[in-house]
């Protein structure tokens, strides 16, 4: 089975949509998903990723199946360097602060802090990858331990719409690993395509393996450069490039 996890295109957060830009993204993305032969879409209920999606389902004459539990992955804490202010996503964090502390490193202890616990992020963890693992087992790949036993092999494709958070929230579960390490060292600009495939190098045994990350050669098949949204100024004296 392949996996397609698509971020929504350049985001008005404001209105929980897409600009100008995020519009050409989605078009683009539609022309390059249009060619595929897809099982079954999968959106979030949030503006911004539906439309993403809206134009490469009226092109393939589809619809897409709305899951609450693919919008971004909400849960707020207070960051450690924002004391007395507003409280941030749970992924947000400056570097210098959520690595000096080894247990966001470890799969089985990012969420064994007091700002996680505070914060209800494991709940919120706990939900998603309980959703998604149950879409999983209905297209044939059941979860046991840290594999898949496949009831249904098969090579279908199936795509998801959501945001950046979520993505590496259903990166950490097929890969085992702490979601800190992926919101943190990972990228994926607007519109980007993520390709994950399952491997079975023994009968009945699965294991899920990205073949590609944020990939945004739609954009660039289509003379459009990938927005700069989700990323940071690539030196601090960068004046037009986002700070914090």
């Amino acid at each position: 089975m392949r996996i397609l996890i698509i971020r929504h295109g350049d985001p008005d957060y404001e209105r929980d949509s897409l600009t100008e830009k995020g519009w050409k993204e989605a078009e683009l993305l539609s022309q390059r998903l249009s060619k595929l032969e897809v099982a079954q879409f999968y959106v979030s209920s949030l503006g911004r990723a539906r439309d993403t999606a809206s134009l490469t389902l009226r092109k393939m004459g589809r619809t897409a199946i709305e899951c609450e539990w693919l919008r971004e992955f909400w849960p707020r804490i207070k960051r450690p360097d924002m004391v007395g202010k507003r409280d941030t996503l749970a992924w947000d964090w400056l570097p210098e602060d959520w690595t000096a502390e080894e247990n966001y490193f470890r799969r089985d202890g990012w969420l064994d802090t007091d700002i996680m616990r505070q914060g209800g992020v494991g709940e919120a963890y706990e939900e998603v990858i309980r959703n998604f693992d149950a879409l999983l087992a209905g297209h044939g790949y059941v979860r046991e331990g840290n594999l898949y036993r496949v009831e249904r092999a098969n090579q279908d494709t199936i795509v998801f719409f959501c945001h950046f958070g979520l993505e590496c929230v259903l990166l950490s579960r097929l890969m085992n690993t702490s979601p800190m390490i992926l919101w943190h060292h990972l990228c994926a600009a607007p519109s980007s395509v993520t390709t994950v495939y399952t491997e079975e190098r023994r009968p009945g045994k699965a294991a899920f393996r990205v073949s590609a990350f944020g990939d945004v050669s739609h954009l660039y098949a289509g003379g459009e450069e990938p927005s700069f949204s989700a990323r940071f100024c690539e030196t601090y004296d960068s004046a037009d490039e986002r700070h914090d």
